[in-house]
């Protein structure tokens, strides 16, 4: 009986339920689609943060990220490798690398890079660099003196594919080293930091000028599924050190690999809630006024029902299930508006090209692709409904407490 009568109750003024209605539709649209947003962007960011160059999980010496020479390097990595195949299983990838600052010249030229020694057919799964080739060719595993470098590298270095790039670094017996090496591909980041920063050759060439034999700086595991809270690479770095238990290598997510990534994730999603209830506050207001409107307008009608015995109780459960029409219908209108505009964008995406300069440094992708969390439907329903029905008290309250006395001064 109160279902039926609270339906038709607020189509008594269609206008009054269509405004209200509306408001609750575009409020829910905003939570879902700004959120989807911001949640895209997120999801993208961490892909991009992986995808150069650090991966799912890094292994490396104790004191390797503190102070990244040849001295901080990893021996016995059969056994490692042993334990990662043993702990992690087949869908996760792995390669690994040299990783050490040095200095790049040619005859006009000299700057400071990192150079970084890969297995081109592991590598070429589980990083950026893979794809990213767009002059010349991609490193070979049999190449000798081969390095490819960044785009923005070749412009500022005014040099060009098959051209002679000098590398020295301090090698095993800390002494500065150089080697020769010729250019053979062109890679493109996105980014032109990445791009200047590193340049890529095989590792046995990285091993051999440093002198470095059985030692490598770091392995890089890709896991076969992304989880952006972190907790997939958690749950997988425990596992690995319970199976290696040695103190000589240091198993790192990440997230502690990428504490601002870690750190803004965990913002984002603070004050992506913190919009929910900035919307829903702008929203309670019109839910109150609208349903204030309608009470003072049925006073009489409330103080009749009082009159033939219904209980203030009654009276609150009737306005309240009015309330609770109005904001499910909009909650559903508005989730299945927000899908349908996530829908529309997510082919092609937005283009963010006009911002590159400023969302290159956070690492924000040039598209950004919507992406729904189901969490966050379900926070936004809860937020409109649990809190629409709460501010709807106050004006029930008011219903239930009028007398049929007062009701009949009400003209």
């Amino acid at each position: 009986m109160f279902a039926i009568l609270a339906w038709r109750n607020i189509w008594r003024n269609p206008r009054r339920t269509i405004v209200i209605l509306l408001a609750v539709i575009i409020g829910v649209w905003s939570m879902i689609f700004l959120g989807s947003l911001m949640r895209g962007m997120e999801t993208e960011m961490v892909k991009n943060g992986i995808s150069t160059l650090t991966g799912s999980i890094q292994i490396h010496h104790p004191d390797y990220r503190n102070d990244p020479v040849v001295e901080n390097s990893m021996e016995d990595t059969d056994k490692l490798e042993n334990a990662i195949l043993k702990s992690l299983g087949k869908g996760s990838l792995w390669a690994k690398r040299v990783r050490v600052n040095a200095i790049v010249s040619n005859a006009r030229h000299m700057a400071g890079i990192t150079l970084v020694g890969i297995e081109p057919e592991k590598e070429a799964k589980i990083s950026f660099i893979g794809n990213a080739i767009r002059s010349g060719r991609y490193l070979k595993s049999e190449d000798k003196n081969k390095i490819i470098v960044g785009r923005a590298f070749l412009k500022k270095f005014n040099t060009k594919i098959n051209n002679k790039l000098i590398l020295m670094s301090q090698d095993t017996q800390n002494k500065i080293v150089s080697k020769a090496f010729r250019i053979v591909g062109v890679f493109s980041a996105g980014s032109e930091t990445i791009e200047n920063q590193f340049v890529f050759v095989p590792i046995s060439q990285a091993k051999k000028m440093l002198k470095m034999e059985n030692f490598i700086s770091e392995i890089s595991i890709l896991l076969p599924t992304l989880d952006i809270t972190g907790k997939q690479e958690s749950l997988a770095a425990k596992k690995l050190n319970l199976v290696i238990l040695n103190e000589t290598w240091l198993v790192e997510t990440w997230q502690q690999l990428l504490p601002m990534m870690k750190a803004y994730l965990e913002m984002s999603g603070f004050f992506l809630y913190i919009w929910y209830f900035v919307i829903f506050a702008a929203m309670g207001f019109g839910i109150v006024n609208t349903t204030l409107m309608a009470i003072f307008e049925r006073m009489r009608e409330f103080g009749l029902m009082k009159a033939l015995g219904m209980r203030p109780l009654q009276v609150v459960k009737g306005v309240v299930t009015e309330t609770f029409f109005l904001l499910i219908s909009g909650i559903v209108a508005g989730n299945i508006l927000g899908f349908l505009s996530v829908a529309a964008i997510s082919k092609n995406g937005i283009d963010l090209s006009a911002l590159a300069a400023g969302a290159e440094m956070w690492g924000i992708p040039r598209i950004l692709y919507p992406e729904i969390w189901t969490q966050d439907v379900a926070v936004a329903g809860v937020v409109v409904l649990g809190l629409g029905l709460l501010v709807s008290l106050y004006p029930a309250i008011k219903a239930a407490r009028v007398t049929p006395t007062q009701a009949m001064t009400k003209n």
